[in-house]
């Protein structure tokens, strides 16, 4: 059986409340009950962590990264900010997909750049929370 898991960073426990012109009105606990039904009949068993703290995203990816067969991760603003979450990512031989709900690059300036990207296998911006089923896909 295939191990992924979905790793969200900042403010994505906020989802269905926040901006939901831009991020959408379902949680992402609603989204995982949906997201495991369309992967039920698949040999793939989808686990699910959130941190608002960049140490404890650090911690799951250096706890999970030679064990699990994939991650999707979305990493809120860390992505623009965080060096230490691409040396992670760098660092461990899972395969990390790099999603994000919106498309940041019809957003602020600073959110075009992403120090995740050079470190991860894929990157899937801007087809809302679809996003993470398409990268759960690739492994499959």
């Amino acid at each position: 059986m295939l191990q992924v898991m979905i790793i969200n960073g900042p403010n994505l426990n906020l989802l269905g409340r926040r901006q939901p012109e831009i991020y959408g009105e379902d949680t992402f606990d609603d989204f995982m009950i949906h997201l495991k039904g369309k992967f039920v009949d698949s040999d793939v068993e989808l686990s699910y962590f959130q941190s608002n703290h960049e140490g404890e995203l650090l911690d799951k990816l250096h706890e999970i990264g030679w064990s699990y067969d994939g991650i999707v991760l979305n990493a809120g603003a860390y992505t623009h900010t965080s060096v230490a979450l691409a040396d992670a990512v760098a660092a461990i031989e899972t395969p990390v997909i790099e999603v994000h709900i919106s498309n940041v690059h019809k957003r602020e300036a600073f959110r075009h750049h992403s120090f995740l990207s050079p470190v991860c296998e894929g990157v899937i911006v801007g087809f809302g929370l679809r996003g993470y089923e398409l990268a759960v896909q690739y492994f499959v």
